[in-house]
């Protein structure tokens, strides 16, 4: 239901406005002069005002000028006994939605409040999905790591450098990427994005390269390459460590010599692209493996950027969660909520195997099911959907040794945050650990983090595989 305000000083016709809009099922508050009304607007969200120009204590033209200042999105219908065009003109170049003359006509009025709400909607709508296509968000954070690699984009984006980004999943490669992008001089132009590990290893070539009609059973038609499509701009090949080595070839040939040729063709095409690549492997490893090619890797690693893991910078974490609280909540219509301390601790408690991704995730879900706050025991209650895992039984699933409930924990035996999160990830680790049969390789892709790291953690806390 829309909710609007009167602004007028006649009270006859606040009382006729009011009655026509309730009975048009409208929320509708109305108030005598417009330093009150400025007050309601402040506090309250509304959706349309009707206001009067001749006032006392503060003329209409005056609460126009002074709302859409604090909220310019608001439509403002201005109403007068004493109406003229000039007046029109001035309300409109002010900002106001339309003009309406007392006594206002009752066919006109609703069609002009229908117009304006609608009007208000499609703006709302507009800048939010502007914002999703077209906004680089923010890299959140001042830890030392965030810092640096901030100022590493400052230095390296407006050059021609390569750049390969190194991270687990979802802590935030794709990003460093486009900021690199939004930051050199080929912003103007495309920034294309290849998910090598999304595609076939028989269909990667084609991706990157395009292909000539019939030169493979389904192509129909000729198809222009992602190398082609970024010509000017970037070219981003995100986990290049899972592209095939015959794809790795050609891609070490595009980079040598600027040129490529499709799939199937003989003519060269000429092609001016920025590669940036990201992994979540340890590219070396890869190499020694014969997975990946040591040129490439060469080529490529002209300057390295690591995204370290949302565990290696908790202190990050309030920052961040209330970014995506206030986006989140804007996307959705509603009011901000708020977080208290105890909640933004046990966040920062929690492993975030997910990296990023899982805390907006996670934030959105305490949007969703939470109250008007959000509360310690909604961070324990909402951190796992499936109930498996929580701040205090990070070690539990379906019923597996080592599990525990969230309650039965004695916190009186730490004696600051810092004890609490050295336990929990503890915990964790060790029973992902177990669960693995001590497979350090198969764990860190389990939990996400790099196998150096892993064995770090585990020299840290002392963790031994029990005896038989």
């Amino acid at each position: 239901m829309a909710k609007l305000l009167i602004i007028d000083d006649e009270r006859a016709i606040r009382n006729t406005l009011r009655e026509i809009l309730e009975y048009e099922n409208y929320e509708v508050d109305d108030i005598d002069n417009g330093v009150e009304g400025l007050e309601l607007i402040k506090k309250k969200k509304y959706d349309l005002v009707l206001c009067d120009i001749k006032m006392n204590r503060m003329d209409g033209m005056e609460v126009l000028e002074q709302a859409l200042a604090f909220s310019p999105d608001l439509p403002f219908i201005m109403i007068s006994g004493h109406g003229t065009v000039e007046t029109a003109i001035e309300a409109s170049k002010k900002g106001a939605f339309d003009f309406i003359s007392k006594p206002p006509d009752l066919n006109r009025l609703l069609i002009t409040v229908r117009n304006a709400l609608d009007r208000g909607t499609l703006v709302t709508e507009t800048k939010v999905l502007k914002r999703k296509a077209s906004k680089t968000r923010d890299i959140l954070g001042s830890s030392d790591s965030i810092n640096k690699i901030k100022e590493t984009i400052e230095r390296v984006a407006p050059t021609e450098a390569r750049v390969l980004i190194t991270g687990a999943n979802g802590s935030g490669k794709e990003l460093v990427a486009r900021w690199l992008h939004e930051k050199s001089q080929r912003a103007e132009n495309p920034l294309i994005e290849v998910n090598c590990a999304a595609i076939p290893s028989e269909l990667i070539e084609s991706e990157l390269f395009g292909h000539e009609k019939g030169s493979f059973t389904s192509a129909v038609k000729q198809r222009i390459g992602k190398f082609e499509l970024a010509n000017g701009g970037t070219l981003f090949l995100d986990e290049i460590g899972d592209m095939s080595l015959s794809a790795q070839a050609k891609v070490l040939r595009a980079l040598q010599e600027h040129k490529i040729t499709r799939v199937g063709g003989e003519k060269e095409q000429e092609v001016n692209v920025r590669v940036l690549a990201a992994t979540n492997k340890d590219l070396l490893k890869e190499i020694e493996a014969g997975n990946f090619r040591m040129d490439l890797y060469h080529r490529l690693n002209v300057i390295n950027i690591h995204v370290p893991h949302l565990t290696e910078r908790t202190e990050d974490i309030p920052e961040i969660a209330l970014n995506f609280l206030e986006e989140i909540c804007r996307d959705y219509g509603m009011p901000a909520k708020k977080i208290n301390d105890a909640a933004m601790a046990a966040l920062q408690a929690l492993p975030w195997t997910g990296n990023v991704r899982e805390l907006h995730n996670m934030i959105e879900r305490l949007i969703i099911l939470s109250d008007k706050a959000i509360t310690e025991n909604d961070v324990i209650s909402f951190a796992n959907p499936g109930g498996g895992t929580n701040i205090g039984a990070m070690g539990s699933n379906n019923g597996h040794a080592g599990s525990q409930n969230s309650q039965s924990i004695d916190y009186e035996k730490f004696n600051n945050f810092q004890d609490y999160k050295d336990h929990a990830e503890r915990e964790f680790i060790k029973f992902k650990l177990e669960k693995n049969n001590w497979n350090v390789s198969k764990t860190a892709d389990d939990i996400e983090i790099q196998r150096s790291h892993l064995y770090s953690k585990i020299e840290k806390f002392g963790l031994k595989r029990a005896t038989e």
